[in-house]
């Protein structure tokens, strides 16, 4: 029985506007086993986000077919879609996306909040707290330095217990050693959650701590 999480068969991406057609992504088949890291990497303008974003159902393929979980997304309407993400997926971005007016524990908790939950502020608590910022949990998002929003939103990201977290450049943002710290919290969270992890990211050192490395040129993956 396959183990696959995440499925994608000749998959294309095309933005047609008046004038052109541009191709993003061309023909793109790839498979993920539950549990495995993967880096997708490569120069701006590869493809890589727009990968992700159709791994993740946020945008449609213009040809081929993607499975998240064993579902077919291009059979399924937004909204099954969003209740995909809302139950099963995790997200990590360049920008943190804290919301300015929430505490570091609100915007954790608000994960479970949207997704209808009764909020559990001790879970909350405690992902706080495996990433170092017990203590921190009524400061505002600007009362915490750049490191420490991401570490936020690495907390908010596992809430509620994602099968799959996608993590598009979470270290673009921060400092060499910084980053370092990130990333080892997202491994150990990862490892500890049994999550697979997609992760898109220009830092070879990040890309090296994945199972495997995908690498994307002119919206093809090429290695």
């Amino acid at each position: 029985m396959s183990t696959s999480v995440i499925k994608a068969v000749s998959v294309s991406k095309q933005v047609t506007t008046a004038s052109s057609s541009l191709t993003i992504l061309q023909d793109v088949s790839l498979e993920v086993e539950q549990g495995e890291a993967i880096a997708l990497v490569g120069v701006s303008g590869a493809g890589k986000s727009t990968l992700m974003t159709l791994l993740a159902g946020l945008d449609l393929p213009t040809h081929g077919d993607i499975e998240l979980l064993g579902n077919a997304l291009s059979q399924m309407d937004d909204e099954a879609r969003a209740a995909l993400r809302s139950e099963s997926v995790g997200f990590v971005f360049q920008s943190f996306l804290l919301i300015p007016s929430l505490s570091a524990l609100e915007n954790v908790m608000l994960p479970a909040i949207i997704k209808g939950e009764v909020s559990d502020e001790s879970r909350a608590r405690e992902l706080l707290n495996q990433v170092g910022l017990s203590g921190r949990e009524t400061h505002l998002p600007s009362q915490l330095s750049g490191g420490e929003q991401q570490r936020v939103a690495l907390a908010r990201a596992f809430m509620t217990s994602p099968k799959v977290l996608f993590a598009d450049e979470p270290t673009g943002n921060l400092d060499q050693h910084t980053a370092a710290t990130v990333i080892e919290l997202l491994f150990a969270l990862n490892r500890d959650h049994g999550t697979t992890l997609i992760l898109v990211t220009h830092d070879p050192y990040l890309a090296d701590r994945c199972d495997r490395t995908l690498t994307l040129e002119n919206g093809k993956v090429v290695a």
